[in-house]
C-alpha cells in the first residue's frame, strides 16, 4: 500500500505538468489544486502506514524521496515557465532545485560508503513548507480570486522553503564532507 501512493504522487506529475501548460482557465487550476494535493497528502501517509503497518521496503525508501523531488522540481520548472514564480522569485526556485541536485548527489555517495544520513526535523519542516508554498502557486491566479493576495501568499512561503532549503543543504553537505574526510584519512 506505501508503495502505491508513491506511484500514485508519480503518476501526478504528468497530469499536473500537462494541467498548467494549459490555458489559463481558472478551473483548471484547481483541478490541478485537488490533484497536487491528493499527491502532497500521500508523502505524509506512505511513510506513515509503511510505519504503522511494519510494510517499509528498499524500493519505498528509494521511491519516496525521488517522488517527492520529481513533484517539486516540475512544479517549480512549471511555475516559472507560466510566470507565477517571476522577478527575484526565481532565485527561490533556483536555490530548491540546486539543493535538491546536491542532496541527490551526496546521498548517492555516501550509500557508496555505506553512510545513511537521516532526515532530520527541520529537513521535514522544508518539506511541508515547500508542498505548502507549491499547493498555493498551484492555486495562481485562480487562488487570487477566493483568497486575496494568495499567489504573494505562495512566493512568501517559497522563499521560507528556500531559507530552510539552504540550512537542510548546508547541514547535508556538512555531513558528506565530514564522511569523506574520514573516508580519506582511512585510505593508505
Amino acid at each position: 500500500m506505501p508503495n502505491l501512493l508513491t506511484y500514485g504522487r508519480i503518476l501526478a506529475i504528468p497530469a499536473l505538468v500537462g494541467l498548467l501548460y494549459w490555458p489559463k482557465d481558472d478551473w483548471v487550476r484547481w483541478i490541478a489544486l485537488a490533484i497536487y494535493v491528493l499527491a502532497a497528502v500521500t508523502d505524509f501517509f506512505d511513510g506513515w502506514i509503511a510505519r504503522a503497518w511494519s510494510q517499509q521496503s528498499a524500493i519505498g525508501r528509494m521511491l519516496d524521496p525521488i517522488a517527492d523531488k520529481l513533484l517539486v522540481c516540475a512544479l517549480l520548472l512549471m511555475l516559472v515557465a507560466d510566470g507565477t514564480i517571476h522577478g527575484w522569485s526565481l532565485w527561490a526556485a533556483i536555490v530548491i532545485l540546486c539543493r535538491e541536485i546536491l542532496v541527490s548527489g551526496l546521498r548517492e555517495f555516501l550509500a557508496e560508503l555505506k553512510v545513511s544520513v537521516p532526515v532530520s526535523r527541520i529537513a521535514k519542516w522544508k518539506t511541508t513548507a515547500q508542498l505548502l508554498a507549491l499547493g498555493f502557486l498551484v492555486a495562481g491566479p485562480a487562488g487570487d480570486k477566493v483568497l486575496p493576495h494568495n499567489t504573494q501568499i505562495g512566493i512568501v512561503m517559497l522563499w521560507i522553503a528556500a531559507g530552510l532549503t539552504i540550512y537542510t543543504g548546508w547541514d547535508y553537505f556538512n555531513a558528506g564532507i565530514r564522511h569523506m574526510v574520514e573516508e580519506d584519512l582511512r585510505e593508505p
